[in-house]
């Protein structure tokens, strides 16, 4: 009953919102000023700016077609899915305190026991210039993440971070986080979470993730970007899924949302699982720590944009009878806007953001290539079998895409995947295949 009651107002509120874009001005009261502004979703504040209420969010609505090693039997396949469904509820209080909540309604964050919650945080800001934020958030690992999935270049981000999927996602846990703008050219964090995942005796896996920028160029247009990270995470006598099961650009292959490609869709084990042939998934004794660290590095002047990333993770055996997993990963990216604009950049979170179009007739376009590679070196894995051989598992991937800003509002892209692999095909003996993906987005 309760989860009916919510969906009913949570469908009114969108309604709302999306009605009230077809209004515009300002509303003062008596007493303590209102302001209500109706561009993108619907926002009341006070001109105090010690309170305020915004109601957005974000609809992304995908079709890809892929073949090859995307599927087991090597046929084409498609799907049609809602990548993202976000109802997102944010505000302040009392001048120092933010909150933010997401719900996905598409199911592809959080699960049926802990709600689908893709963010649900409480933020200090009071003590300028440092933030401390509590709650259920992603921690801070990288540059692509560190930009919203609104605004990210690719329809799907790098696939080096499917090497280690834990880093910058909330797994249902709790965290905190400070983070903090220093001398108008770094950005730094640090957080620690109790994920939802538990040891033998019930204890949360704890997790450290920090993050550290160097920005001395961080206007919009003209940006130089360097930044390290780490993450560790604690293992010790913890079940858990250790697969390293990357989709490689194609989300199709298996997700929530809408269709996928069902049973045919080949979402591989690169490594990880304690040997690929054992089925033990979730052994309690075979690693201890797992660490990961990354470098960030990105350059824009006007309407051209650089940026790569690194990856390394080591996942440390628990005893002699198992080896160590390692992985690393490493993308390479260049964009242009062919109608001038440049990409937003921030230096409040070390990430870029929209791209404004400054012609409203014909929007802002987009052009970019990215190139991906992985390795997963996992010496547990002893015999060759008909999809794995022994070795290092490997991917590389050639991307290239165009984004439409129709206007703030709405965003069209259409991305090109080529993934050739080694040491690893799917059961028709394929190690390669084609994927196309496009998307039209809604951000109120």
């Amino acid at each position: 009953m309760i989860r009916k009651h919510f969906a009913g107002f949570a469908a009114s509120a969108l309604a709302l919102a999306v009605t009230a874009q077809a209004f515009a001005g300002t509303v003062t009261t008596d007493g303590a000023d209102i302001v209500v502004k109706t561009k993108g979703g619907l926002e009341i504040a006070t001109t105090d700016q010690n309170f305020s209420f915004k109601l957005g969010g974000r609809l992304q609505a995908d079709y890809g077609t892929f073949d090859g090693f995307y599927t087991k039997n090597g046929d084409s396949a498609d799907a049609t899915y809602f990548r993202r469904a976000y109802l997102e509820l944010g505000g302040t209080l009392y001048k120092d305190f933010k909150y933010q909540v997401n719900y996905d309604f598409s199911h592809n964050s959080g699960n049926s026991d802990d709600g689908y919650f893709d963010e649900a945080s409480m933020s200090y800001v009071g003590f300028k210039p440092v933030t401390i934020r509590v709650g259920r958030f992603d921690a801070d690992f990288g540059l692509e993440k560190a930009t919203s999935s609104k605004w990210v270049t690719g329809i799907e981000r790098n696939s080096a971070y499917e090497l280690a999927d834990w880093i910058n996602s909330h797994e249902n846990g709790m965290g905190i986080q400070v983070s903090s703008v220093v001398a108008d050219m770094a950005y730094l964090s640090a957080s620690v979470a109790s994920k939802d995942i538990n040891d033998k005796d019930g204890k949360g896996v704890k997790q450290f993730n920090g993050r550290a920028v160097f920005a001395p160029m961080h206007e919009t247009g003209n940006v130089l970007h360097v930044g390290l990270d780490v993450a560790v995470r604690d293992l010790k006598d913890t079940a858990f899924d250790s697969r390293i099961r990357p989709r490689l650009g194609a989300r199709g292959v298996s997700t929530s949302g809408g269709n996928d490609a069902g049973t045919n869709g080949n979402r591989a084990t690169f490594g990880g699982g304690v040997g690929l042939d054992s089925g033990n998934l979730t052994s309690t004794d075979a690693y201890d720590t797992d660490t990961v660290f990354g470098g960030e590095f990105a350059f824009a002047t006007g309407p051209l944009s650089l940026q790569a990333e690194y990856l390394n993770r080591k996942m440390k055996a628990d005893s002699s009878a198992y080896q160590d997993v390692k992985a690393t990963g490493f993308y390479g990216q260049v964009a242009y806007t062919l109608t001038g604009e440049a990409r937003v950049y921030k230096l409040d979170g070390a990430k870029f953001d929209t791209i404004k179009p400054e012609n409203k007739q014909y929007g802002a376009w987009e052009v970019f290539y990215r190139y991906d590679n992985i390795s997963v070196d996992d010496k547990n894995v002893v015999r060759n079998s008909a999809t794995r051989e022994t070795g290092d598992a490997k991917a590389n991937l050639n991307t290239i895409g165009v984004n439409w800003y129709a206007n703030e509002s709405v965003k069209v892209s259409a991305n090109y995947v080529k993934v050739s692999t080694d040491r690893i095909k799917n059961a028709n003996g394929d190690d390669s295949g084609d994927n196309f993906v496009a998307r039209v987005q809604y951000v109120f």
